[in-house]
């Protein structure tokens, strides 16, 4: 049986036999969610390590007929980002059952039953290769994630989970608009076939067509980003989602979009998408520097971490627009960093908040003291959110600022305004939650990590110094994907070749310049 389709299909029958387990027993609907979600991320280990690094297409394919008509088929593959997106998926889940072990009392059965369900939507979205199957994968990961914030979360929970699903749908009304159109341009939703036909120039799309199916697509998947100013929801979400929404929000929905405009936007509508790229740039800029700033004056420990994740994610926006080798392998690699650092941060929050009881950072001061051990984990998640060197963040947010530089120096100066203002708010964080005086409250009400909380965070810290140090165990497959969405994105491109001046060019600077001009069809 195809290994893909195992690590696909185990969430789903933990979901189903999650159901059955009695509401009388949460303990029991704990332990078959950690073990069934550790099965799920040793068999997703088996997908890496049978995947073929040296190749650039996809591998562990099924394409099995599910409707004839319309004709829609059971269509999913790995590639060298979708493989480390499913990998992040199951490697957090587990983690996000821990953090649940004590902060989930009522209805526990629940809770995991839709934990699952969750990641069974997730993988699929990364892994999905028929535009029908990817939409239904991309609806299905959206119910569990609203039914988590509107039951578990905190006080504004029902305002949160409704405007999370209204954001999303209405983006996805959108994608589904163009879906729809598109096959009934090319009679099928496979996208390897569409994109062949679009290589062979069976298919071509006038400009102002291309241009509005991919404002359809890409206003879905800006949306889930989220890219400013479409970010409103998101703060809401994560500080009334519990913890293990948080995480999961953070660390793979949110990539749900990113992989979106990478594996869709930029192969399917490659003109409209480099004729788009200079404003989408100057939005995710701007939410570079805008998310820093808000996060900066935050009072709740919850949403400054959810506006630094507006900030990071404009360099993944970034990175991909700069349509350079270096900015894309930044961009996907600052997804998985991302999803590591942040997720690590919003389980630590939770952590603090079960103690206390409370997100407010005036509620803290002097945890250092208290809990040591806890203060330590923060610590190494902060400098890695930061981008310290040496843990994962600097080598993505390195490679993006690269690849923008090559693209447009500008550009890579703005952006590393960032850089400089997530240090000043994180470490601000830090400084107040952890140092200081503190209160008698937080001396007898924070104690220091055990055991099972050790099992959660170290996995991530792990992952923080290998992803730093050894960025090559990762970035190759994710080369070859690249490389191949920037040679699609060049199919149907009006472009001229100029010389950009006689006395040659700096160190890694552009030998070619690309401008519309005429027609070329590759």
């Amino acid at each position: 049986m195809n290994l893909l389709l195992i690590v696909l299909l185990l969430p789903l029958a933990g979901f189903l036999i999650a159901l059955l387990v009695p509401r009388s027993s949460p303990e029991g609907s704990r332990v078959w969610a950690l073990a069934l979600s550790l099965a799920t991320f040793a068999a997703s280990l088996g997908l890496f390590a049978w995947f073929d690094r040296g190749a650039a297409g996809d591998q562990f394919t099924i394409n099995l007929p599910w409707m004839s008509t319309p004709d829609i088929h059971f269509h999913i593959a790995a590639d060298g980002v979708s493989l480390w997106l499913a990998l992040l998926s199951t490697f957090l889940t587990p983690i996000c059952v821990l953090i649940s072990w004590r902060s989930i009392q009522s209805r526990a059965k629940e809770f995991y039953a839709f934990l699952l369900l969750l990641e069974f939507g997730l993988i699929g979205v990364f892994i999905a290769q028929d535009l029908f199957l990817f939409y239904v994968f991309w609806e299905v990961s959206l119910v569990p994630m609203y039914f988590l914030i509107g039951i578990w979360g905190h006080e504004r929970r029902i305002y949160a989970a409704v405007k999370f699903f209204l954001y999303t749908m209405t983006g996805s009304v959108l994608m589904l608009a163009a879906i729809i159109y598109l096959y009934n341009r090319t009679q099928t939703f496979d996208y390897s076939v569409i994109l062949e036909m679009l290589s062979s120039g069976r298919l071509v799309f006038a400009p102002g067509e291309q241009m509005l199916l991919f404002l359809a697509f890409f206003v879905a998947f800006a949306i889930k980003v989220p890219l400013f100013p479409l970010h409103t929801w998101l703060p809401d979400a994560h500080v009334e989602a519990p913890s293990a929404g948080s995480v999961m929000l953070a660390s793979v929905m949110l990539k749900m979009g990113t992989f979106g405009i990478l594996h869709y936007c930029l192969p399917l509508f490659p003109s409209a998408a480099r004729t788009c790229a200079p404003w989408i740039v100057i939005l995710a800029i701007v939410g570079i520097i805008y998310g820093a700033l808000v996060a900066m004056v935050q009072p709740n420990m919850k949403k400054l971490v959810a506006y630094s994740s507006v900030s990071h994610l404009g360099f993944v926006i970034l990175g991909i627009f700069s349509f350079t080798q270096a900015g894309m392998d930044g961009a996907v690699y600052q997804m998985l960093n991302h999803g590591i650092s942040t997720g690590a941060l919003f389980a630590i929050v939770g952590l603090l908040y079960e103690r206390r009881h409370s997100l407010a950072i005036d509620d803290f001061g002097g945890v250092a003291t208290a809990a040591p051990w806890l203060s330590t984990a923060f610590l190494i998640t902060t400098l890695a959110s930061i981008g310290l060197p040496m843990l994962n963040n600097f080598v993505g947010e390195f490679l993006v600022l690269q690849g923008a530089a090559l693209a447009n120096f500008q550009w890579a100066i703005f952006a590393a305004i960032g850089v400089i203002l997530s240090a000043c708010y994180m470490l601000w964080l830090y400084q107040r939650v952890f140092y200081g005086e503190g209160n008698a409250e937080v001396r007898s009400h924070v104690p220091d990590l055990n055991l099972r909380e050790w099992a959660a965070l170290v996995p991530m810290i792990v992952m923080m110094v290998w992803m730093g140090v050894y960025s090559q165990s990762f970035l190759p497959p994710v080369s070859k994907t690249t490389a191949r969405v920037l040679d699609q994105s060049q199919m149907n491109v009006p472009f001229r070749v100029r010389n950009s001046g006689a006395g040659g060019q700096g160190p890694g600077a552009a030998a070619v310049t690309a401008a519309v001009e005429g027609s070329h069809v590759r």
